[in-house]
Formats: C-alpha cells, structure tokens, sequence
C-alpha cells in the first residue's frame, strides 16, 4: 500500500479540513494516510513517505505562518531526491497574495530535489461549498495520478 504524508498549518481550522478532504479520498483510493502538524514536522520523518503534500494557510500579506517557519527554513539545503510533494492553502482573496504560502512551499520544494507537482490548491477560506468540495477530491486524485505516472516513468528509466 502506498503511503502518504499530509503535513499541514491551520490556525482557524479551514487548512486542517482541506486536508482532510484530501486524505480521505486518498483512503478510498487505498492510499494509506498519516497527518502532522507542520509545526511538530522535520525533514527526517519526510524520508519515510514518497508522496507528501504540504498545506497551509497564508498571514498577513503573503506570509507563511509562525508555525510553519521552522520547517520551511528546515527545507533550506534539504535532499527530497524521490519525492513526490504537492502544496494546497486556504487564503482570503481579500489579500494581495491569495494563498502565497502554499506557493512559498511550492517553490522551496523545487530545491530540494524533489518532483513538485504543478498545480497548487487554492480555496478561499473553509471547503464548505460543493464546489470547494470536488476542487479538493480532484486535486487529491490528480495528485495521486502524477504520483503513479512519476512512479512509472521512473521505474521504466531503471
């Protein structure tokens, strides 16, 4: 069974449930999930997962919270060779940088030689509506489809 790591920062609780969302389509997709708290996350509990996703919500303008620091400037130098992260946030569009931590991590995770997927999840406060619902099933999904292709490709190049 692959496993899965979902690393996230939540403050009002809007993160943590996208994260849920997440994992648990991941689960009915037989992907074993384990959560943790960005705060309480370092990069050697990364090396036990080949597919992590990173979520957190952005402060003030385009900050990455408090509790997520440590762990981003952890990132710094860090080897995730064989890694598959994708990144997702909660923001408020009535800030400039809509969801700019998770494109901070994003970005970060490029140097780290990790395979980064491409596309960042975006939702506007809480997943409440049908709507934010389905964004947050299909990103998981297209998520975990990159991560079997990505498996693949490197499979057949060994």
């Amino acid at each position: 069974m692959e496993k899965t790591l979902v690393i996230y920062a939540s403050m009002s609780g809007n993160t943590e449930d996208i994260a849920k969302l997440i994992g648990n389509s991941l689960e009915e997709k037989a992907i074993e999930v384990t959560y943790e708290e960005i705060e309480y996350c370092s990069i050697e509990q990364l090396l036990q997962y080949n597919r992590i996703l990173v979520g957190s919500y952005t402060w003030g303008d385009g900050d990455l919270p408090y509790e997520a620091e440590d762990f981003y400037d952890e990132l710094d130098g860090a080897d995730l060779t064989g890694k598959k992260i994708g990144c997702f946030g909660s923001g408020d569009h009535a800030y400039p940088k809509f969801c700019e931590a998770a494109v901070l991590f994003n970005e970060r995770f490029k140097h780290t030689g990790a395979a980064v997927y491409a596309e960042i999840l975006k939702i506007e406060g809480s997943p409440e509506t049908a709507e934010d619902i389905e964004e947050c099933i299909q990103f998981s999904a297209a998520f975990a489809e990159w991560c079997a292709v990505e498996e693949r490709v490197k499979s057949n190049v060994s």
